[in-house]
């Protein structure tokens, strides 16, 4: 694989298993990059910068993102938590991560968001990115806000986005639900190479998902991106503990945390 990008692109979420997974590949196709986190990944590659930033400070991010091109946003917080950490990492963050993007003349972000965004949906539906938002979690729902303010931000400046609603991304499926959701490593990898290089993007929104016998979702039904996934979990099936009846919505166990114990 080859990334073909020849200014320097910004990854937040830098030291997160995914950012990790990009850098790395970044750093081998000599792609200058700038990587921001709350704290410093663990090895810091060649042609990368890192800045320890915390997205919900405003200026902090601002002064963070200055001379970047683009950005691949995948900070925050990727699970179930109270809406107060919620709205502060995930949305106060995206919000000041479009603006910075906005005020520097990014030419485009791709924004990880996440299959929670429809996880209430029944697991017999079948879900395009076009259909109603249906979060599963205050997560899902931070992710639905993100989808929409880079819609906002594409009407209303001019900012291409495009949106990944990433399924499960290992390096092989866990349990029987990532047998339809799973988004192995590589497919990561390309799925994002074309998020920056595919033309005439405006904002667009796709389901992140390599090629699995089943899945939830219709991933990119107008094939804005042209990406097609190499991997399949065809041949992990049956080899998973606990098997048995799949979920009833699409979120899987995102359903069943009441999150309202879980504020203070």
């Amino acid at each position: 694989m080859s990334f073909e990008f020849h200014a320097r692109l910004a990854v937040t979420g830098a030291a997160g298993a995914l950012g990790t997974v990009l850098r790395a590949e970044l750093a081998r196709a000599g792609v200058r990059t700038l990587s921001l986190d709350l704290r410093e990944p663990s090895r810091v590659h060649e042609n990368e910068t890192f800045v320890r930033c915390d997205l919900a400070d405003a200026e902090a991010t601002m002064r963070a993102l200055q001379g970047a091109d683009a950005m691949v946003h995948l900070g925050g917080i990727s699970t179930t938590a109270p809406f107060g950490s919620i709205l502060s990492a995930n949305i106060c963050g995206s919000f000041h991560v479009f603006e910075a993007a906005r005020r520097h003349g990014m030419r485009r972000v791709v924004y990880a968001s996440s299959n929670h965004v429809t996880g209430y949906y029944p697991s017999s539906e079948r879900v395009r990115p076009d259909m109603p938002h249906r979060p599963d979690s205050f997560y899902g729902l931070s992710k639905a806000f993100g989808e929409d303010l880079a819609q906002l931000y594409w009407d209303k400046y001019g900012l291409e986005s495009v949106g990944l609603r990433i399924g499960s991304c290992y390096e092989r499926p866990r349990d029987p639900r990532m047998l339809k959701t799973w988004l192995s490593h590589r497919d990561f990898l390309r799925l994002v190479e074309r998020a920056l290089q595919a033309p005439n993007v405006g904002h667009t929104v796709v389901y992140g998902v390599s090629d699995n016998p089943h899945t939830y979702w219709d991933a990119d039904p107008a094939n804005v991106l042209g990406f097609t996934p190499l991997d399949s979990s065809a041949a992990c099936s049956g080899t998973l503990p606990g098997e048995g009846p799949e979920p009833e919505r699409q979120g899987g166990g995102f359903i069943e945390v009441d999150e309202t114990a879980l504020d203070p």
